[in-house]
């Protein structure tokens, strides 16, 4: 971590621990892969067990406003489905970094629908939800920072420099059809191969 990163992290910690609250906090996706790959990335995405980004920007506010320090307005991005913005993300900056809170979530797509519908979810259903196995890591904040990879293939794939999706891929394209897209473009990106069920 970067001496940028431990402060973030210590703060939201700080903010829970004075909440009094249960939440977990992990890093989530892009992030994590590109700080395994050894790439800088200020691209943090925090998912949250139990409670909505909205909500945990509040509590990051107060700790803030008790430390003497400032505190910055969340901005919502609010759901829209048209636009494939499925759930709803906060939007602070925490010092000079911007993060998104994010709960961790499952979906369940309709036959005829690619908009899901959206819960609250497990940290392995928000992994298997996700487009490929290099992007469903976690970085356990909570945990002292223990790289979780629920999906058992996440860490492998990086190491191997393959594309891959948790589930099987035509649930997962079928799911959001940008996903093709996004394989070809992340293997370019990253000289990954993708995976042979990807291909079939």
């Amino acid at each position: 971590l970067t001496d940028q990163e431990r402060e973030i992290f210590d703060t939201l910690l700080a903010a829970v621990r004075q909440a009094g609250s249960s939440t977990t906090l992990r890093c989530a996706g892009g992030w994590v892969r590109d700080k395994l790959l050894g790439r800088g990335s200020d691209d943090i995405d925090i998912a949250l067990d139990d409670c909505l980004g909205k909500d945990f920007a509040e509590l990051v506010n107060d700790w803030l406003k008790s430390q003497g320090r400032e505190a910055r307005h969340a901005a919502v991005i609010h759901s829209n489905p048209d636009q494939s913005k499925h759930l709803e993300t906060a939007r602070m900056k925490v010092g000079e970094v911007w993060l998104d809170l994010v709960n961790l979530r499952s979906e369940t797509y309709a036959a005829d629908s690619r908009i899901p519908t959206m819960t609250f979810g497990t940290p392995q259903q928000d992994a298997l939800r996700r487009d490929f196995t290099i992007n469903a890591l976690f970085y356990n904040i909570s945990a002292g920072g223990v790289v979780e990879d629920l999906t058992g293939r996440g860490l492998q794939d990086l190491r191997d420099g393959l594309i891959r999706t948790p589930l099987p891929p035509m649930e997962t394209f079928l799911d959001d059809p940008l996903r093709v897209l996004r394989a070809v473009r992340f293997g370019t990106r990253f000289g990954f191969q993708l995976h042979p069920d990807i291909l079939e």
